[in-house]
């Protein structure tokens, strides 16, 4: 995506989280009961979980291992796989986000990464086709269609060829109507994704539910919403309807339904991680494509 290209809501999300949370992974944490979940300890439990994911690729002390990482947000997990000896290019569909991914690699003398500035569905497959060992999804499976994914991870992989995936996926109580019901969106339906990947050559190698390990992040996300985020919020809005009253009701009235959808998922303590684990649960899936 060049800066003259609009930004969609999923890149937002990511760029924000980066400007406002000042994170430099994009993605949840690792929490086991040895670590207190605070905001202190974000960084420990991101790291946790990149560690959890590079355990799952093949050593390259055998031989080079070519990695695609897939949403690479500002590319701190790719950095340090190459740090770890992978070669590994990069997919991330935001601009900002994809300068950030280069000024992390200024520096770098090994494996010269290509940084593919474009959605996933997007990327010259005639260039990537049996390409990579490795195609690793983290947290970015779930914001591409089903359609689009599975067939180009057939194309760009080797045989033989690894697919690992942690992201969080639909339960079979999405859209019960129940209280935060609709306070998390994204993820494919887990049923949908087991059928569709079922018709694939892939072989399952691990399936581990880990959504109690990463469900503590909600707590920390709620508490943001609901001690930072909402007073600001609310400041702001009361600056407005006392300076620009008429303005602020005619702006008010336009967006009211998005408003309305926007106070319902950040602002009523839905986020929370009880919610989280019946509406989501959050996988780390491996599979592997036939030798030949």
């Amino acid at each position: 995506m060049s800066d003259t290209e609009k930004m969609g809501t999923k890149e937002l999300g990511l760029v924000l989280g980066r400007q406002l949370l000042g994170i430099e992974d994009l993605h949840y944490g690792l929490w086991d009961p040895d670590l207190p979940v605070t905001v202190g300890n974000l960084a420990t439990a991101q790291q946790r979980y990149s560690d959890l994911l590079m355990a799952q690729l093949p050593d390259p002390s055998g031989g080079p291992v070519r990695v695609m990482d897939i949403g690479c947000g500002t590319g701190h997990l790719l950095r340090q796989m190459l740090d770890r000896g992978y070669q590994v290019d990069g997919v991330i569909p935001a601009a900002d986000l994809a300068k950030a991914v280069r000024a992390r690699l200024v520096g770098w003398t090994g494996y010269a990464p290509r940084i593919f500035e474009s959605r996933f569905e997007d990327i010259p497959v005639a260039e990537c086709t049996g390409q990579y060992d490795v195609a690793l999804f983290s947290e970015s499976f779930q914001y591409i269609p089903l359609s689009a994914s599975l067939p180009l991870l057939q194309k760009i992989l080797k045989p033989g060829g690894l697919l690992l995936i942690c992201d969080f996926f639909k339960t079979e109580h999405h859209g019960d109507g129940q209280p935060g019901d609709k306070s998390f969106g994204g993820g494919h339906d887990m049923a949908d994704f087991y059928a569709k990947i079922a018709q694939t050559p892939f072989t399952n190698l691990m399936d581990e539910d880990i959504t109690r390990r990463i469900s503590p992040n909600l707590d920390l996300v709620n508490d943001v919403l609901l001690n930072k985020v909402k007073p600001a919020s609310d400041s702001v809005g009361r600056y407005l309807r006392d300076n620009y009253p008429l303005l602020t009701k005619l702006v008010g009235w336009l967006m009211r339904k998005k408003l309305a959808k926007l106070q319902y998922k950040y602002f009523t303590g839905h986020r929370s991680r009880e919610v989280f684990e019946r509406y989501k649960v959050y996988r780390l899936l491996t599979y592997r494509l036939p030798q030949a």
